[in-house]
C-alpha cells in the first residue's frame, strides 16, 4: 500500500492537466500512486492521459455527475494511506513538496500545508492556514483541499463527499470530520500547491450558490441557534469568500 494517493479530476482542461501531471511526475518523493479521473473530455485530455498511462495507478475518461462524483470515484479506486485531491490546473509548488511533508511519516488524520493562490494578472499570494481548524475558522474560510492530505480511512468511517452539494462537498466533509467528529489535524508550514482561481468554485457567478450551500452545511452541524450566535460574533470581518470575490472582480 502506498503512503499517498494523488487524485486529479479533469474535464476539458488539457493544458492545466499537463501542468498538474508534470508537477506530480517530477516529485523526488516516490511512495505514492497517481490516479486521474477525467469526465469524458473532448479537448485532447484523454490522449495526454494515455501517453502517461504507464505512470498511473488508475485512470478513466467517461462522463460523470460533477466534481464530487469524480472525486468519489477516485476515493473508491485509491489504495494510499493518505489522499491528496489535486485538480487539473492546480500544481505542487516544487519537486520537494511531498518529500518535505512526508519526511517523517505523519500520524494525524489530516495533514495540511499552505496554499499559493494565483489571482491572474501576475498576482500571486500565499494563503497561510492556521495551526488549529476551529469553528470560527470554518465560519470565515475553509480548509483548502489542494494542500490537505486526508487519511483514506476517514472516508470509510465517515462517508465520501456528499454529492447533494455541488460546490462545497469538501467543506461539508471537513466540517463533518474535524468540527463534529474531532479527528486529529496537523499543520505543516510549507507551501504545498498553487491554486488557480479560474476553477468553478472560484467563479463569481457561483458565489451565491456556494455561500448558500455553506450556510446549509453549518446549520446542519451547528443548528440554527448556534449559527445565529456566530453570525453576531464573527461577521464583523470579511470572509475568505468575500475577499476572493473582490479579487476576482479586479481581473475583469
Amino acid at each position: 500500500m502506498p503512503l499517498l494517493s494523488i487524485i486529479t479530476i479533469n474535464y476539458n482542461n488539457a493544458k492545466g492537466l499537463q501542468k498538474t501531471m508534470d508537477s506530480v511526475f517530477t516529485q523526488l518523493f516516490g511512495d505514492f500512486e497517481y490516479l486521474i479521473i477525467d469526465g469524458g473530455s473532448t479537448d485532447g485530455s484523454e490522449e495526454i492521459i494515455k501517453q502517461h498511462s504507464s505512470k498511473l495507478a488508475h485512470f478513466v475518461s467517461e462522463k460523470d455527475q460533477g466534481i464530487y462524483h469524480a472525486q468519489n470515484k477516485g476515493i473508491e479506486a485509491a489504495n494510499g494511506k493518505y489522499l491528496l485531491f489535486l485538480n487539473s490546473g492546480d500544481f505542487l509548488c516544487n519537486n520537494k513538496v511531498l518529500q518535505t511533508v512526508f519526511k517523517s511519516e505523519p500520524i494525524a488524520d489530516i495533514v495540511y500545508g499552505n496554499m499559493r493562490i494565483n489571482w491572474g494578472n501576475n498576482s500571486i499570494s500565499t494563503g497561510t492556514m492556521p495551526d488549529v481548524i476551529s469553528v470560527e475558522h470554518m465560519y470565515r474560510d475553509t480548509l483548502w483541499h489542494p494542500v490537505s492530505f486526508i487519511k483514506r480511512e476517514l472516508f470509510l468511517k465517515f462517508g465520501n463527499y456528499n454529492q447533494q452539494y455541488k460546490l462545497v462537498a469538501d467543506y461539508d466533509f471537513f466540517f463533518r470530520v474535524i468540527i463534529k467528529n474531532k479527528v486529529s489535524t496537523q499543520h505543516i508550514d510549507v507551501e504545498v500547491a498553487e491554486y488557480n482561481t479560474d476553477g468553478q468554485s472560484s467563479n463569481t457567478a457561483n458565489k451565491k450558490q456556494e455561500q448558500a450551500e455553506r450556510r446549509r452545511v453549518m446549520e446542519s452541524y451547528l443548528g440554527a441557534e448556534e449559527l445565529d450566535i456566530l453570525d453576531k460574533e464573527l461577521n464583523k470581518k470579511p470572509s475568505f469568500f468575500k475577499r476572493i470575490s473582490e479579487r476576482l472582480k479586479g481581473k475583469k
